[in-house]
């Protein structure tokens, strides 16, 4: 360390390995640390299937892999390439694997560890320096950047979406990218069914956006249950209707969504990336705490939790529409307490709702 406490590194790994949105919320993290050391080797682990949320990332030397469910062979070939190969590993979880591997590939060691009425305290014996774990009252990009306060380096508040570099072969495959007529994205679909709105509703949002003379394009992932989710709505929508759903990278996605009118979506991923580029967005919150997990507004920069726990608010380029019922968020999976459970505050949400939130942004335009 220099005489101002800075972590003096030329190889640096930030270990991220959770979902798709989680990967994206760290950017804000790597960016500040790119820019506080922009000679070092900066990599990134992550799973597998999460790592094209890191495409095209200027602030990233190398995006390092590891299967979700690894097999011992896949832990070998992991440790051989991380042991030691490191000056610095920060680590922006508290689960075993993770502090598992901060251990193994620097000998000094940054991280978030689980507060100290949880199992896991003696992780902090391992770690040069640590922050506690917020769950509840802390914005997950705020948590991420407490680390660059332990490093002593500025925050950076902005978050980075994949990017690719080809856009004109975009346009080729897809004439409404360059189209004169403005196109709106909905994405109906998120990965747990206690987060999903109503079929119906976004029929009647598709069909709403239509007649204001938008564009309907459908985005979705390529999993075979999404596919089929997104067509079923898509083949409830007028003539016209661009159904993407398995048909673009994320990084491709990412563009498209940038260059649209409006975005509309549930608390998912794609979500927290359709704010990162700059769009309007529309998102639907039931069950979930908007404090620690809503999208984070493009250009907001201050040291504190741009959204409330309870309430319809309106941020920057986000307008976070909360499901209906006195018990929301309840932060809890949905109302049978399981992942593919339905959540009855975004089943009873009005599709009127949405209409007045796209009329509002419209008339700000």
């Amino acid at each position: 360390m220099d005489s101002r406490g800075i972590i003096r590194s030329n190889r640096i790994l930030v270990i991220a390995m959770r979902f798709l949105g989680d990967v994206l919320l760290t950017t804000a993290l790597i960016r500040s640390i790119r820019l506080a050391y922009p000679q070092a080797q900066v990599d990134v682990l992550v799973f597998g299937n999460t790592a094209a949320m890191l495409e095209g990332n200027p602030d990233i030397d190398r995006i390092v892999t590891t299967p979700n469910k690894p097999h011992w062979t896949d832990y070998c070939k992991l440790l051989l390439n991380l042991f030691r190969h490191y000056d610095l590993a920060v680590t922006t979880q508290t689960g075993d694997r993770p502090f598992l591997y901060a251990l193994l590939a620097a000998p000094v060691r940054v991280g978030v560890v689980p507060a100290k009425n949880a199992t896991g305290w003696w992780k902090r014996f391992f770690m040069q320096r640590w922050t506690e774990f917020d769950d509840v009252n802390t914005h997950t990009v705020l948590q991420h950047l407490k680390l660059a306060d332990l490093l002593a380096i500025p925050r950076s508040y902005e978050l980075v979406p994949p990017q690719i570099g080809a856009a004109g072969r975009l346009a080729e495959r897809f004439e409404f990218v360059t189209a004169n007529s403005g196109y709106a994205v909905l994405h109906p679909h998120p990965q747990w069914t206690y987060k999903r709105w109503t079929v119906a509703g976004w029929v009647e949002i598709g069909h709403y956006l239509n007649s204001l003379g938008f564009t309907v394009v459908l985005s979705g992932g390529p999993a075979e249950e999404e596919v089929a989710y997104v067509a079923d709505i898509a083949a409830k929508l007028p003539p016209g209707t661009v159904n993407l759903a398995g048909q673009v990278s994320l990084a491709e996605l990412a563009y498209i969504i940038g260059h649209a009118e409006l975005f509309i979506g549930p608390d998912t991923g794609i979500t927290h990336m359709a704010a990162a580029t700059g769009v309007a967005v529309i998102t639907l919150y039931g069950p979930t705490n908007p404090v620690k997990w809503a999208p984070w507004p493009k250009g907001y920069r201050r040291n504190s939790n741009p959204f409330q726990k309870v309430g319809c608010q309106c941020i920057n380029n986000i307008n976070l529409i909360q499901g209906e019922g006195g018990c929301v968020p309840c932060h809890l999976e949905g109302c049978d307490r399981h992942r593919q459970s339905r959540s009855r505050c975004l089943d009873e949400l009005l599709p009127e709702r949405i209409k007045t939130a796209v009329r509002q942004l419209l008339v700000n335009d």
